[in-house]
């Protein structure tokens, strides 16, 4: 067979559109980030017809180039919420206007094959779009975010995610210096809320592009 390594994920992502569109997401395949881009720019977007968007940070977002595509489109107000040009309060306040904006870009920590998006988040900003808010959200995620279940999911977030993520943002945590979550009590904790979005509500409203590459973290 050629190709088996792209062949097996191809059926992995099949399995776990099946089982996400049966909990009511959108779900839309891509053999890349061209290909996600372009889905968003051919598809998503003449339907939705947003006239405001953010994001959540994703580094799979930030890699597409639909950030900075949408950054500069004459019909659309974008929230920019990772300015490093501004002070802190006002990224906050960045954040907090982003959770009404008409779509929602954001990555996810997992995606189940019982069709679940499982995320742990610091702040709150981003499962508080996936969760709330903006009228319809778009999930970008590679194939290495796919995971037997929720429990597997947790286990990859603290032991790897999280870790990770900390060490990308220079964090002062535990996990930093040994690779594996602490359960710490560090004020620079990136792990503060949990969330398990079983389906989406209204079906449809959140939107996953399931990516066959690894992507981000």
């Amino acid at each position: 067979m050629e190709k088996p390594i792209q062949h097996f994920w191809n059926i992995r992502i099949d399995d776990a559109k099946e089982a996400l569109e049966a909990n009511n997401f959108e779900v839309f395949t891509a053999m890349n980030l061209a290909g996600a881009r372009n889905i968003i720019m051919e598809e998503i977007l003449p339907k939705s017809q947003p006239k405001s968007v953010s994001w959540g940070g994703s580094i799979t977002v930030a890699a597409s180039g639909i950030y900075d595509a949408l950054l500069g489109h004459p019909e659309i107000t974008m929230i920019d919420t990772t300015a490093t040009d501004v002070p802190a309060a006002e990224k906050i306040e960045r954040r907090r206007h982003s959770l009404l904006v008409d779509l929602y870009f954001t990555g996810t920590n997992a995606v189940t094959e019982e069709g679940q998006l499982v995320n742990l988040d610091m702040i709150g900003n981003r499962i508080g779009g996936l969760t709330f808010g903006p009228k319809e959200v778009v999930v970008l995620a590679g194939r290495n975010k796919i995971v037997p279940d929720v429990e597997a999911a947790m286990l990859r977030i603290k032991n790897y995610v999280a870790p990770a993520n900390a060490m990308r943002l220079d964090m002062k945590t535990p996990c930093v210096k040994t690779g594996r979550c602490e359960d710490c009590k560090s004020p620079s904790r990136i792990c503060n809320t949990w969330t398990i979005t079983e389906k989406a509500f209204p079906k449809g409203r959140v939107k996953i592009i399931l990516i066959n590459a690894d992507l981000g973290l």
